[in-house]
């Protein structure tokens, strides 16, 4: 069987990735379907295993959304809009605990599981042995990744509009903005993890995501800080989503949305050469 799709080893090669060839093996899959295959190996697993693990993505934000945003938003009252108009306080606060949703579900998928298939189970030095490259498996992780981050956007706009937390058609693109914030932290994730040399760095993972859900302007504007810490949220990479999220919801648009689109594509791209580039050095023979 041939390792079309890696350079680990030229085309007709003896060595692992050919183990069990013969004359009368299959032909290797497309591109598309080696990563499918790995994504869909993940889901089977997780529905199997671990099906808790997206239902509790799927409540938490809920349960924020319900405490912060209905419950605090009695007190709080309304506040300046992206466009300066005023809106309820939980229709401030709810796009961006959609984007904090896309961000927690692909930090949480791409960081454990991508080190513990790594360096415990040591799954991916088995499937390099098979036609599937290091290229494949980080698009696949990824890509898994960001279809729960979707999956999590998708029910989180569902509970707005029960609430009536929508103003806008535009609401119906949280789900494409939920997908690009999940594909910047999941790429991003996944090159973190290959760096990884132990279970403790993980804490470092919750130093830095921490901040972001703080700070990010979730839960007050950026108008109330001082400009020099404005100036430092506006570089976050949750900051675009949440700002994003909001306009979309609220229908107040503004020129910079197409700014914060390329951050988060720009990030995606950058973090995603890294992650491979790394677990191709890690998986090399």
């Amino acid at each position: 069987m041939s390792t079309t799709g890696t350079t680990a080893q030229p085309q007709g090669a003896g060595g692992g990735n050919n183990a069990g060839a013969g004359a009368g093996a299959p032909p290797v899959p497309g591109p598309w379907r080696r990563p499918l295959a790995l994504a869909a190996r993940n889901l089977t697993v997780q529905v199997k295993a671990t099906p808790y693990i997206w239902i509790s993505g799927l409540i938490e934000p809920f349960l924020y959304l319900l405490s912060i945003g209905l419950g605090l938003g009695h007190l709080v009252g309304k506040l300046p809009g992206p466009d300066g108009r005023p809106v309820a306080y939980a229709s401030f606060v709810a796009p961006g605990l959609l984007a904090t949703s896309a961000m927690n579900g692909a930090i949480a998928e791409s960081t454990t599981n991508i080190f513990g298939k790594l360096h415990w189970t040591k799954l991916y030095q088995s499937v390099v042995a098979t036609p599937l490259a290091p290229a494949d498996i980080a698009l696949a992780e990824v890509g898994f990744a960001v279809a729960r981050c979707t999956l999590y956007g998708a029910a989180f706009l569902g509970a707005m509009a029960a609430f009536g937390e929508t103003s806008s058609w535009l609401a119906l693109l949280d789900v494409p903005v939920a997908t690009l914030i999940g594909a910047a932290f999941a790429s991003t994730g996944f090159a973190a993890a290959c760096y990884m040399r132990s279970w403790t760095d993980f804490d470092k993972i919750q130093l830095v995501s921490m901040p972001l859900f703080l700070f990010s302007a979730i839960f007050y504007p950026l108008s109330t800080l001082p400009h020099w810490m404005a100036d430092v949220v506006r570089v976050l990479p949750l900051y675009p989503g949440v700002v994003l999220c909001r306009q979309l919801t609220l229908g107040q648009m503004t020129s910079g949305a197409p700014l914060d689109v390329v951050y988060l594509v720009a990030l995606t791209a950058i973090a995603t050469a890294v992650g491979r580039r790394r677990v191709t050095k890690l998986l090399a023979p």
